[in-house]
């Protein structure tokens, strides 16, 4: 009798511990969260994406995969029943893309939204709201992967041009040519270095200089200099020059005025003597021309003239 008693207790306890740990898993698997469903619309693959899978918005958990049918109205297009959150901000700008865990490969719906229409998006189990479901970065790749080929087998042409015999003998030539250079500059750096140690000893000349030049100047620009000096005796020759300038110029005007007023009336009036006795010549010339014996007879008496005596009117010539 004791050892079924002992049995009985044991079976007992075993089959409550059992019932208690199914009851507490039970317990922690059940999700009390209020959850909305929505569509989203898929045109691209959803390769890695089951059912119960993650729903995240910008990185946080708001929900998860209800279930993925493809859709009987538009054949090729997929519908991806998700549940989410009540809290989750979903707007009609809301979208969806694939995300990818890692290099696992396990997929999971990545909402996003980019801020164009901020109004609620509305949904219920009797009337489902839809949202579009976007090219996740594999999609995009895949779209774009024949450019992306062509360009890399553009790179792999042009790598192996500039790898080619012809390239590497110009590139060797060019770092022959920047060793060439390297060994002048190095010659040059040999050069200077004397100049360069005589330098301090040519500054402190120069300031030598500079203070000289600068003690000259000061002393040319005391106003008892020797600049000064030399200007005033230079203003005061040039004043004297003035000075004689002015009086060889009265000189000449009085000499100009005597001229004008005393020697040239003179001058004028001996004219007017040399043409009258010029005049008398000429008509003496002319009467010795026309009657040579008035040299010694004198000259004729003028004819008389009408109305004087012993005047006779010329006699008429005969008509021809």
């Amino acid at each position: 009798m004791e050892n079924k008693s002992h049995a009985f207790w044991a079976g007992l306890f075993t089959i409550v511990l059992l019932v208690a740990i199914a009851l507490a898993g039970f317990l922690f698997n059940v999700d009390r969260s209020v959850r909305v469903p929505y569509d989203l619309i898929a045109r691209t693959n959803v390769t890695g994406l089951f059912t119960d899978a993650a729903v995240r918005y910008r990185g946080l958990d708001v929900g998860k995969v209800q279930s993925i049918k493809f859709d009987p109205a538009h054949p090729g297009q997929i519908l991806i029943r998700i549940l989410v959150d009540t809290h989750a901000p979903i707007t009609h700008s809301t979208f969806g893309s694939l995300g990818f865990q890692g290099v696992t490969g396990i997929a999971f719906i990545q909402l996003d939204d980019n801020g164009r229409d901020p109004t609620p998006l509305a949904s219920s189990p009797k009337q489902v709201a839809q949202l579009p479901m976007r090219p996740g970065l594999l999609d995009q790749l895949q779209q774009r992967g024949d450019v992306l080929l062509r360009k890399l087998e553009k790179v792999t042409d042009d790598v192996d041009r500039l790898l080619s015999p012809e390239m590497a003998a110009q590139l060797q030539g060019t770092a022959a040519s920047l060793q060439q250079a390297a060994d002048g500059v190095a010659t040059l750096t040999q050069k200077i270095a004397p100049a360069a140690g005589m330098l301090p000893g040519t500054i402190n000349q120069l300031d030598r200089t500079l203070a000289s030049t600068n003690q000259l100047i000061t002393s040319l620009n005391r106003p008892n200099g020797p600049f000064e000096t030399n200007l005033n005796k230079v203003g005061t020759a040039a004043q004297q020059a003035g000075d004689a300038l002015v009086s060889i110029n009265g000189a000449v005007q009085e000499l100009s005025s005597r001229v004008g007023y005393d020697t040239l009336p003179r001058v004028n009036s001996l004219a007017e003597d040399v043409r009258s006795a010029a005049r008398s010549v000429d008509r003496a010339a002319d009467t010795f021309s026309t009657s040579p014996r008035s040299v010694l007879f004198g000259a004729p008496g003028a004819a008389p003239g009408p109305g004087e005596a012993g005047f006779k009117w010329p006699a008429a010539r005969a008509a021809q």
